[in-house]
């Protein structure tokens, strides 16, 4: 979208920001960028993005951070590609391929009509790399040591679910789905019901409730909101740049070692 004047915001009074997340950042990676640059006090996002997932974040700023919890319980709408044959234990491309099975039998029908089973009210179990709370531990934090732990099962919906692509072993598809659904296990659900495994290797977040990415600014988009410095700070004696070193990414050392995604800018980890 175009970039919109500072003047049209007031951050402090409260505004719902929509944001285009960048691949391999995380949603607090937005809010602190986001934070600093604009120097807003009080801020929060309105439901989690994978590093792995680009799309529609919401931000709320001021008195508009109490709309945070509406938000979050919206509908969401996702577009992405599973790729069939193969699973990993992330669900994703965070790990390595751990298994391999055929699917060159699979017709393009059989491939369509296994979306079924997943439209309406169904049961899902989050991955183990996710942020779901294990004994008072980020299940992702067990799975990157290499630990195990019971995730128990809960209902979700699922809205729509189609196929808007079938090019084997890749599948590009729609979802509309409710809060707390993780389209990485239905990657996973999807690959078992079709008897081969599949993996999710894109995610978009295209629409939380009325709101679109199509509608989002992106991150120089954002910077270009910087307010300029207080009025004295130019007299201020400069402090020294410290040389920032590349943020490790959590979790995703396997994904940048086979990738080349876009990294965050220095400033987000300032």
């Amino acid at each position: 979208m175009e970039t919109p004047s500072a003047a049209a915001f007031d951050f402090e009074a409260g505004e719902v920001l929509l944001v285009d997340k960048p691949l391999t950042w995380t949603s607090f990676d937005v809010v602190r960028k986001v934070k600093n640059t604009l120097r807003i006090k009080k801020i929060g996002h309105a439901g989690t993005l994978d590093p792995l997932a680009t799309g529609l974040l919401i931000l709320c700023t001021g008195k508009k951070t109490k709309q945070i919890d509406l938000i979050q319980a919206q509908e969401k709408e996702y577009t992405g590609t599973f790729r069939l044959g193969q699973t990993t234990p992330s669900f994703d491309l965070e790990t390595p391929v751990d298994g391999e099975l055929p699917y060159e039998h699979l017709t393009e029908e059989q491939v369509r009509a296994a979306t079924a089973q997943f439209v309406g009210l169904i049961e899902q179990t989050p991955p183990l790399f996710s942020a779901v709370k294990v004994n008072g531990e980020r299940a992702y934090e067990v799975a990157r040591r290499g630990g195990e732990a019971e995730i128990k099962s809960k209902q979700v919906t699922i809205r729509a679910f189609e196929l808007t692509r079938i090019e084997l072993p890749e599948v590009d598809f729609r979802v509309t789905c409710s809060k707390g659904t993780y389209i990485r296990s239905l990657a996973r659900d999807f690959g078992l019901a079709l008897g081969c495994g599949a993996h999710l290797t894109k995610l978009v977040r295209t629409r939380i409730g009325e709101y679109a990415v199509a509608d989002a600014l992106s991150m120089t988009q954002l910077e270009a909101l910087r307010p300029p410095r207080p009025e004295g700070a130019a007299d201020r004696p400069e402090r020294p740049q410290r040389q920032r070193q590349p943020e490790r990414r959590a979790g995703l050392e396997y994904f940048q070692a086979t990738s080349t995604p876009q990294a965050p800018d220095a400033a987000a980890s300032s």
